[in-house]
C-alpha cells in the first residue's frame, strides 16, 4: 500500500483508498481521489485489498475506489469478491470501469458496488458519487412513486412533434433521438425549451438505457388505458433526466407492438404535446398500423440509414409502401449515419448515386462518432456528457440548434 512522503506522525486518517491492477493506469483518478480528500487516502493491489480490510487501520475507510479496465475482465469473479468483503465491513465501493462490457459491470453492481463511474472520469463525477455516499438515506415512503419527470408545462402548449426511424438495425436512430432530445432541452440557456423523449420501440426500445433510467410500471397501465388518461396518469409515467428532460421509456415488459392503437398513439402525442415544446419520438423499425399516426402528426420525421444495400433497399420499399397507401412520403427526411470523411470523394459520389437511384434527398449526413458513442450509451450518458468534442455530437447540436431556430421564428411569425 503506498502513502504520500509525509512523516507517520503527520498522516491524516485514511478515508478511502483506491483498488487497482496499477493505479498509475488511472492519473485522472489519483487527481480527482487527491482533490476529494487530500492526503487521507491510499492505494491498494487487488491482492492485498481483502486482507488489509480485516486490519484496524481499515475501520475508518468510507469508501474504496476499484478500478479496472479490459485487461481485467478476466478477474471479474475475483473482484466481486473483493466488493463482498469490503461490504462485510461496511465500507462503500465505487467501481470506476474503463472498457468494460455491461456485463461485468451488471455483476460487479449486483454483487453490492454502490456506484458506477466511468474512466476516464467526467468532470466532478467522482464529487458527485463520493457526496451521493455521503448523503442520508431517505426516509421510506409510505407508498412506492413514481420519480418526478423533470419540467413539465402547464398543459397548454402546442410541441412540435419530432419522428426518428431506423431504416435498418444500427442506423443510429435511437442515437440520434436520445442526443437531439438532449441537445434541445439544452438549446437556450436562459430560456430553456421543455422536452419529453417517447420510446415507441415497444419490444426493444432502448433509450432507458441509453440513460440509465428505469422503466416505470405505469408505462404499461397508461399504454393498455389512454381512455382514462389524464394529466396525472401521464406524468406518473414520465421519469427525468438530469432536471432538464422528460422520459416516456418503452414498458418494463417486452409487448405486441400491434396491443396499442392508433388511438392510443394519438392521445399521448397529443398530451405530450401540451405539456410540451418539442416530443421526440424513437420509432420502432417495424411498420404498424400506428406508424401513420405518427407520421402524419410529425412534421419532421427524420429517416436514418447507412451507404450500404441494405439501408438502399429498406428505404425503396418503405417509399414504395408509404405511396401505396397514399401517405405523405414526401415529408421523410432522410438521415445519412457514419457517412464518407470530408476527403473521401468517392464516399460523395456514392452518396449521390444512392440519392438519384431512390430518388430521395439525403439532407443531413452525420458522422461516424465511433467507440466513444457505444461507450456513452453503455454508460448511460448523451454524448455532450460523455463525448462533448466527438464530431457526431457537434453535428447533432448544430441540427438541434437549427429546429429550435425555427421553431422559434414560426412561433414568433404566429
Amino acid at each position: 500500500m503506498t502513502r504520500s512522503d509525509t512523516t507517520p506522525q503527520e498522516l491524516p486518517p485514511l478515508k478511502a483508498c483506491t483498488v487497482s491492477r496499477d493505479v498509475q493506469n488511472f492519473d485522472l483518478l489519483i487527481e480527482d481521489m487527491e482533490s476529494a480528500l487530500g492526503e487521507a487516502w491510499g492505494d491498494l493491489g487487488f491482492n492485498e485489498a481483502r486482507h488489509f480490510f480485516e486490519q484496524p487501520e481499515a475501520e475508518a475507510l468510507e469508501f474504496v475506489a476499484l478500478a479496472l479496465d479490459a485487461e481485467d475482465e478476466d478477474k471479474v469473479v475475483f473482484l466481486s469478491e473483493i466488493i463482498k468483503s469490503a461490504k462485510a465491513k461496511g465500507i462503500n465501493v465505487i467501481v470506476i470501469a474503463e472498457d468494460v462490457t455491461p456485463a461485468s459491470l451488471h455483476q460487479l453492481l449486483r454483487d453490492g458496488a454502490d456506484e458506477f463511474v466511468p474512466y476516464p472520469l467526467p468532470e466532478g463525477e467522482l464529487h458527485a458519487a463520493i457526496e451521493r455516499l455521503n448523503a442520508p438515506a431517505p426516509a421510506a415512503p409510505e407508498a412506492v412513486a413514481a420519480p418526478v419527470p423533470a419540467a413539465q408545462g402547464p398543459g397548454k402548449r402546442d410541441g412540435v412533434i419530432i419522428a426518428c426511424h431506423g431504416l435498418a438495425g444500427g442506423t443510429g436512430a435511437t442515437t440520434l433521438a436520445v442526443n437531439l432530445a438532449w441537445e434541445l432541452a439544452n438549446a437556450d440557456k436562459k430560456n430553456p425549451p421543455k422536452v419529453c423523449l417517447i420510446d415507441l420501440d415497444l419490444q426493444f426500445g432502448s433509450v432507458a438505457t441509453y440513460l440509465d433510467l428505469p422503466r416505470l410500471e405505469p408505462v404499461f397501465e397508461l399504454w393498455t388505458d389512454t381512455e382514462s388518461m389524464d394529466d396525472q396518469s401521464f406524468k406518473a409515467a414520465l421519469v427525468g433526466y438530469e432536471e432538464q428532460l422528460s422520459v416516456f421509456t418503452a414498458p418494463s415488459d417486452m409487448i405486441p407492438l400491434d396491443l396499442i392503437t392508433s388511438t392510443d398513439v394519438e392521445r399521448v402525442l397529443d398530451m405530450a404535446a401540451s405539456h410540451f415544446d418539442y416530443v421526440i419520438v424513437d420509432m420502432p423499425k417495424t411498420l404498424v398500423q400506428w406508424s401513420e399516426t405518427v407520421l402524419r402528426k410529425a412534421p419532421v420525421y427524420f429517416a436514418t440509414l447507412e451507404l450500404d444495400m441494405r439501408s438502399a433497399q429498406n428505404a425503396l420499399r418503405l417509399v414504395r409502401a408509404l405511396q401505396a397507401e397514399e401517405l405523405p412520403a414526401k415529408k421523410l427526411r432522410y438521415v445519412l449515419n457514419r457517412g464518407p470523411k470530408f476527403t473521401d470523394l468517392n464516399g460523395k459520389a456514392r452518396i449521390k448515386r444512392m440519392a438519384e437511384s431512390l430518388e430521395i434527398k439525403i439532407e443531413i449526413i452525420l458522422s461516424d462518432g465511433g467507440k466513444p458513442v457505444t461507450q456513452g450509451a453503455d454508460h448511460g450518458l448523451p454524448l455532450a456528457s460523455s463525448a462533448a468534442k466527438n464530431p457526431l455530437r457537434k453535428e447533432i447540436a448544430k441540427l438541434a440548434a437549427e429546429l429550435h431556430a425555427l421553431g422559434q421564428a414560426e412561433a414568433e411569425a404566429a
